[in-house]
């Protein structure tokens, strides 16, 4: 047997046995240790029992906080109607239509009405798949197991993300109102229709990977590239519909009454009834204690479009942030927000409040992170988009409780709402995005810095669902 070999063995086998032996494992005596921390006493029996049949969640509902619910808001943005995603990643989507149709209800005096969110979802899906392809190009000299490349396998495409959806997708290709091309099962339901797309999508990127390799010219890929974007393109409207390109609309009055009946293109209905600039008009702001405030940060090949804008945020204390909520609010203009909507929500109750559940009593042990150190754990971080809709101020102009608009539909949380706490929300809300006007001048200056440029697998911008 080759000498070098049984030395590469034997140092193998001594590095395995050391690691069985080593101070690092679970030795007998430090077993016994572990074990005292259980006595079984009366108490630890009855929540052992009670644990073992039960939902965690119920057995820690703090009944001390279910009194009554206050639902006055001193300022509050009028909604009408309540959407519903249904079982699809698309709360950016239907949050940001939420913002722009409660200005159209507002303006024009409607009843409830809603914009095609599976029109936008369509070409969302087809820019994403676009953005992948085009990704694949550009880094095709580089190895697989490099981390851009890696990353762009693992995400070809999906059904989530942020705000700079709203503005990449809506500024290029418009609106059309929810009964001129109506949700389907696959928008419905995406995970089927998005399985497979990106399981074409990973094919797709390893042939452009190969012609690359093999010489291909740059119009070849494109050429190529344009041919898969076809076949999505046909997968895409045998799920979801052909997109429009002309409808006739009848505007009517919060009574039902018909108004004027036009015709549209997409583009020409979002000029006259949104007719805003979706791309400059807006500022994301983040609250993410993990990193310096008073910055300008920006995710890279973080945007719906290859030719959108990336990510751009400015990261600022929590109460700077709710100064411009507020002012928004007073205003009646709602709000693209996001947070972690998992925690401490009380579902039936439509209630956030980090209060609702006694988890600490239950385990007898404390839970004692705060927000920096569980977003640095990965405890904690944005999952949901919701509408920005109300806040309670009390006798000294301090917030104490705020309302958002949700898209689980209307018989979800407190009538298609959820109220928090200014407590949860100074805990668990990540992102908001408010008009420019309603940012202060020194605020604004911050947006002429170089951002901090981040990268995209960063896990603190996940694309929220």
């Amino acid at each position: 047997m080759n000498k070098r070999f049984i030395t590469a063995f034997a140092l193998a086998a001594a590095i395995y046995a050391n690691a069985q032996q080593g101070d690092g494992g679970i030795s007998s005596d430090m077993l016994q240790s572990i074990k005292q921390s259980y006595k079984a006493t009366a108490s630890d029996k009855a929540i052992r029992n009670a644990i073992g049949g039960n939902d965690i969640k119920k057995l820690a509902l703090n009944q001390d906080n279910l009194t009554g619910m206050d639902t006055y808001f001193s300022n509050k943005v009028e909604s009408k109607g309540i959407a519903d995603q249904k079982k699809s990643g698309r709360c950016w989507l239907f949050t940001g239509l939420n913002v722009m149709r409660a200005k159209m209800i507002a303006k024009y005096k409607l009843g409830s009405f809603e914009f095609s969110q599976n029109y936008c979802f369509f070409w969302d899906q087809l820019e994403k798949s676009n953005l992948f392809l085009q990704g694949v190009i550009d880094t095709y000299k580089k190895p697989m197991d490099d981390k851009m490349v890696e990353w762009l396998f693992k995400n070809p495409l999906s059904d989530g993300g942020q705000f700079t959806g709203i503005s990449d997708i809506m500024s290029k290709y418009g609106l059309v109102p929810k009964e001129v091309m109506p949700e389907t099962n696959s928008s419905d339901n995406t995970n089927q229709m998005d399985n497979l797309l990106s399981l074409k999508l990973r094919e797709f990127g390893l042939q452009l990977r190969e012609q690359a390799a093999k010489g291909a010219k740059k119009e070849a890929l494109a050429k190529s590239k344009t041919e898969m974007l076809g076949t999505i393109y046909r997968m895409l409207v045998l799920n979801l519909g052909v997109p429009p390109t002309e409808f006739t609309w009848t505007l009517k009055d919060a009574k039902g009454n018909p108004v004027n009946t036009k015709q549209y293109t997409p583009m020409s209905f979002f000029k006259e009834y949104v007719n805003n600039d979706l791309t400059n008009n807006y500022v994301m702001f983040m609250n993410d204690p993990t990193r310096d405030y008073y910055k300008t940060y920006e995710i890279d090949f973080d945007r719906h479009r290859y030719d959108g804008k990336n990510w751009t945020y400015v990261n600022l204390p929590i109460n700077e942030i709710k100064e411009m909520a507020i002012s928004s609010i007073k205003d009646s203009t709602m709000m693209y927000f996001s947070c972690d909507v998992g925690k401490f929500l009380n579902s039936d109750r439509g209630l956030l409040d980090i209060n609702n559940y006694d988890y600490a009593s239950l385990m007898g042990t404390s839970f004692s992170m705060d927000k920096k150190q569980r977003v640095q754990s990965f405890a904690s971080g944005s999952s949901h988009a919701m509408t920005l809709m109300a806040v309670n101020l009390d006798k000294d102009g301090k917030p104490n409780k705020w309302m958002v608009e949700n898209s689980w539909g209307a018989a979800s949380g407190y009538q298609g709402h959820l109220i928090m706490t200014d407590q949860w929300f100074n805990e668990y809300m990540f992102r908001l995005v408010v008009e420019k006007k309603y940012v202060p001048a020194k605020v604004m200056e911050l947006l002429k810095q170089k951002p901090i440029r981040l990268p995209a697998w960063d896990p603190m911008f996940a694309e929220e669902e």
